[in-house]
């Protein structure tokens, strides 16, 4: 009977984790930690001044940086830039997209590209995780604005306008019209072919953390890639829109409202692709 009852228990045990097996385990997402500097606004420095006494502080250098839109080459050659009058905080808030979007809350994975601002973001399930600034298509030759996919990638290939620009950590988003990110100069403005120019670190980034698509063997498109919204529009005639953050630091902020706004028209769709990606990938 004790042999009985103990091969019972058994039987019942292993039943059970064969039943618990396949069922995925929810893990609580810890939020990313972050520093809030006590406040946020901005002066204008000389360039080659400030650089002179922030040379060796990386974390004020790649801030500066980022809030004028370019990259260590270029800043160094500019004359003037706005920088942060406290720079104790992390760089996330010193760019306009917002920390959390609950409206993204089943969305996997999303990249957006605004315009207006000149910044990029990526968000898991409505969390901001990587933040930086890019440089996009000029007056003529604009990025085309919409949802996108992410489709192939290439750490370093040639770009379709000049054979002589090697593009660093390429991902395309738009294949027929050859629109994607990758890196190369940032002077600090709207000056690419349309595609988005971005810091090698940034490029890099993006590259590794965004999922490319999937192609059955006669090319055709099994699975998109990650979905990438490009959204609003650029005043190429006006100063630099981050000048005016010295008179209002709020000036750029990108509301939860108008993500929401500029997902919702597509959210049916990026659902459908995620669900695809997870039964066919």
């Amino acid at each position: 009977m004790k042999k009985s009852l103990i091969l019972l228990n058994i039987i019942v045990i292993a039943l059970f984790f064969s039943c618990n097996r396949n069922e995925k385990v929810k893990v609580k997402k810890v939020p990313i930690a972050r520093h809030q500097p006590k406040s946020v606004s901005y002066q204008m420095e000389n360039a080659k001044e400030w650089l002179s006494a922030n040379i060796k502080d990386s974390k004020k250098l790649r801030i500066a940086i980022s809030v004028n839109r370019t990259d260590n080459e270029n800043f160094a050659q500019m004359d003037s830039v706005i920088v942060p009058v406290d720079m104790t905080g992390d760089m996330e808030y010193y760019l306009p997209f917002p920390m959390n979007v609950p409206f993204l809350k089943d969305i996997d994975k999303i990249i957006y590209f605004s315009y207006p601002t000149q910044t990029f973001a990526t968000y898991e399930n409505g969390e901001l995780i990587y933040t930086g600034p890019t440089n996009m298509g000029r007056k003529q030759d604009q990025t085309p604005t919409g949802l996108f996919y992410a489709n192939w990638k290439a750490e370093e290939t040639t770009s379709t306008f000049n054979d002589e620009w090697d593009l660093r950590w390429n991902f395309n988003v738009e294949n027929l019209l050859g629109v994607g990110w990758h890196q190369y100069s940032l002077p600090g403005y709207p000056v690419s072919h349309s595609c988005m120019r971005l810091q090698e670190n940034d490029a890099r980034e993006l590259y590794e953390w965004a999922d490319q698509w999937i192609l059955t063997g006669n090319d055709s498109v099994l699975v998109k890639g990650t979905p990438v919204i490009v959204f609003g529009s650029y005043d190429f005639d006006a100063p630099k829109p981050w000048l005016k953050l010295i008179d209002n630091p709020k000036e750029l902020d990108i509301t939860e409202d108008e993500i929401q706004n500029q997902t919702e028209p597509f959210l049916k769709s990026i659902l459908a692709e995620q669900e695809n990606r997870k039964i066919k990938a």
